[in-house]
């Protein structure tokens, strides 16, 4: 008869396939992981800061790349490469580059006609590119990091506040997001775009 071991959140002990690819080996469980890759997503934040990007290079498959490698790089061995294996989400592999290419175009496509807001075009963006699933892990931090670097790159706004919440943890604010993005599975982007405004 096996251990019914209940754990804190956060202190799970990591499968090994989930160890796969990882850089610091002392890590064990997910609340270490969570750590770790939230310092080196800080580091990427800092690495935003202060520059002056053109719409062409953040919106191109080598600007989405870097700035995965930027958020995940000191964790991931696999950081800034797409996914090698198919997932029970997103595209299939070998249509990464595709899908991508086709969301690029689109997304400069709306911005040059004017199709949506501002917020609309950075938050359907950030939809895409998660349905798209580019990565082995951190597609949806990534995407939110995405959506901002747009907002206030491309259009000179004010980042998004993503209800001021990690959105990583379960709770309210999480579950109010993953709510939004099933909203923008079925067509309607409002909920989404309002949450990341939320306060």
């Amino acid at each position: 008869m096996g251990l019914d071991i209940e754990y804190i959140e956060g202190q799970t002990p990591l499968e090994e396939d989930e160890k796969e690819g990882l850089l610091i080996k002392s890590i064990t469980t997910r609340q270490e992981l969570d750590e770790f890759e939230q310092y080196n997503i800080e580091k990427a934040i800092e690495w935003t800061l202060g520059k002056k990007w053109k719409s062409e290079y953040i919106f191109s498959e080598v600007f989405v790349k870097e700035l995965h490698r930027r958020m995940f790089g000191e964790v991931w061995t696999w950081a800034g490469e797409f996914r090698k294996t198919n997932k029970n989400i997103g595209v299939d592999k070998h249509q990464i580059g595709v899908s991508l290419r086709q969301l690029i175009d689109d997304s400069l496509f709306w911005i040059e006609h004017h199709t949506y807001s501002d917020d609309e075009i950075a938050i359907r963006f950030k939809h895409a590119i998660v349905k798209i699933h580019c990565f082995a892990n951190g597609n949806g931090r990534h995407s939110r990091l995405m959506a901002d670097i747009i907002i206030s790159h491309v259009f000179g706004k004010q980042i998004f506040s993503w209800n001021s919440k990690n959105l990583n943890r379960k709770g309210d604010a999480r579950t109010a997001y993953l709510s939004a993005i099933k909203a923008g599975d079925n067509g309607d982007i409002n909920p989404l775009v309002e949450f990341a405004r939320k306060l």
